[in-house]
């Protein structure tokens, strides 16, 4: 799945108890530390060329990156942390296990497929890539009607961790 659906998938899913900014770093986290460090990487060294890059050419550190990135094993490890400290920026990190779900069945195993267990093992799924339109036009219209229904539906109280109900 594209770096900004992981975003919006976040903010729009766990961003609604007042951390929505980490919602979004934390759905798109595992992307950004793998292949937003090439980006970082080749910009500077004026090597950047628009498209994803040819699996030949990426680095070991960055096929490191992704599967640790992209592990339920990292990511609960590091929520649960977390959550001992503060349940709230807990809930919202809960957008980088959803990036693993999405990301598990939309990619093949031609190019960096998901390993959802790594590293107890290297397990992955051949699936259907998210470029291809049956994936794709069905994930914009989820986020469409995920973010009317968060416009429409949300509670106002829940927008902000330091609002408190009133009861009558």
């Amino acid at each position: 799945m594209d770096t900004l659906s992981h975003a919006l998938w976040g903010k729009g899913l766990f961003g609604y108890r007042g951390h929505g900014k980490l919602a979004i770093f934390f759905g798109s986290m595992p992307d950004l530390c793998s292949f937003g460090l090439l980006l970082i990487i080749r910009i500077f060294r004026n090597e950047f060329y628009p498209g994803p890059p040819r699996i030949e050419d990426i680095p070991q550190w960055l096929i490191f990156n992704y599967d640790m990135t992209h592990s339920f094993i990292t990511a609960f490890i590091c929520i649960y942390i977390v959550n001992r400290f503060n349940k709230n920026i807990a809930f919202a990190m809960l957008a980088w296990p959803f990036h693993i779900v999405l990301d598990f069945p939309f990619h093949s195993k031609e190019y960096f497929p998901t390993k959802l267990l790594y590293p107890l093992t290297n397990f992955s799924f051949d699936g259907i890539p998210w470029s291809n339109p049956e994936i794709w036009f069905p994930n914009i219209s989820g986020i469409i009607i995920l973010f009317i229904y968060r416009a429409k539906f949300s509670n106002p109280n829940l927008m902000s961790p330091t609002s408190t109900s009133k009861s009558k």
